[in-house]
C-alpha cells in the first residue's frame, strides 16, 4: 500500500508539473507573440519617406538640376533607412525568439525545483525508499540502491550490528550496540558509546539525508535501520 501510495503521490506530482509547464510556456508564447506584434506595428514604415518624395517630385515643380538632385539623395537616404530597419526586425525577432527560449527554460527549471523539494518533502517524512542494502564487511563497502558508499571499519561494523538487528526485527540501544561490537555485557557498556557509534555512523555516510533516514532512533527503545528485512544482504 505504502509503494502503491508513493507511485500515486509521484505521478500525480509529474502531472502537475506537466500542467504546470504548459500552462507556462503557453503564457510565455502569448504574452512575447503580443508584444512582438505591438513592437512590429509600431516600427517606422520604410516606404513612408520614399511616398513623400514621391509626392514632392510629383506635385512640384523641379527644374534645376540641384533640386533634382537633391530628390535622388533623398531617396537613396530612404533605401538605406529602410535596409538598417529591416535588419533591426531580424535582430529584434532574433532577440525575441532568444527571450522565449530562456523564459521557457527558467519555467520549466523552476517546475523541476518544486516538484524535486515536494519529492523531497515526502522523503522526510515516509521515509527513504530502500530497495537494496548490500554490506561488504571485507570492503568495507555499503551498496545502498546501487550507489557505493565507502565506510570506515567501524562505521561497517555499526551497520552491521544493526542490520543482523533487523533482519530478528530487534531494537538495539546504544548499550546493546556496545556490547555486541566489544563483546562485552550491556550492563557493563554505556548508552552514550553506543550513540557515539551512530553518530559516526552518520557522519560516514556524509549525506545527512541518508543518514538520518536510514538510521532510526526510536524513542526509549533504541536504534533499527528503515529498510526492509527482504532488501538487506550481507557478503
Amino acid at each position: 500500500m505504502r509503494a502503491l501510495a508513493t507511485t500515486i503521490s509521484a505521478t500525480e506530482a509529474r502531472q502537475q508539473g506537466a500542467r504546470a509547464v504548459a500552462i507556462g510556456i503557453a503564457a510565455i508564447v502569448v504574452i512575447l507573440g503580443l508584444a512582438a506584434v505591438l513592437l512590429f506595428a509600431n516600427l517606422p514604415d520604410a516606404d513612408a519617406f520614399n511616398a513623400q518624395v514621391e509626392r514632392l517630385f510629383v506635385e512640384g515643380d523641379f527644374t534645376s538640376r540641384g533640386e533634382i538632385r537633391l530628390l535622388e539623395l533623398l531617396a537613396q537616404s530612404n533605401t538605406t533607412f529602410g535596409e538598417v530597419l529591416a535588419s533591426y526586425r531580424v535582430i529584434i525577432a532574433v532577440l525575441l525568439l532568444f527571450a522565449t527560449a530562456m523564459m521557457i527554460a527558467a519555467v520549466a527549471f523552476l517546475v523541476m525545483l518544486v516538484i524535486l523539494n515536494r519529492r523531497m518533502g515526502q522523503i522526510e517524512r515516509k521515509g527513504i525508499e530502500v530497495n537494496s542494502l548490500i554490506i561488504s564487511r571485507e570492503a568495507n563497502t555499503v551498496y545502498l540502491n546501487n550507489f557505493e558508499f565507502k565506510l570506515t571499519e567501524a562505521a561497517i561494523e555499526t551497520l552491521s550490528v544493526l542490520a543482523e538487528a533487523r533482519l530478528d526485527d530487534e531494537v538495539l540501544s546504544g548499550a546493546q550496540i556496545e556490547a555486541v561490537i566489544s563483546g562485552r555485557d550491556p550492563s557493563q557498556c554505556d548508552e552514550a558509546a553506543g550513540a557515539t557509534r551512530i553518530k559516526r555512523l552518520r557522519d560516514t555516510l556524509g549525506n545527512q539525508l541518508v543518514s538520518e533516514l536510514l538510521v532510526r532512533n526510536i524513542a526509549r527503545k533504541g536504534y533499527t535501520l528503515a529498510v526492509d528485512k527482504s532488501a538487506i544482504r550481507m557478503i
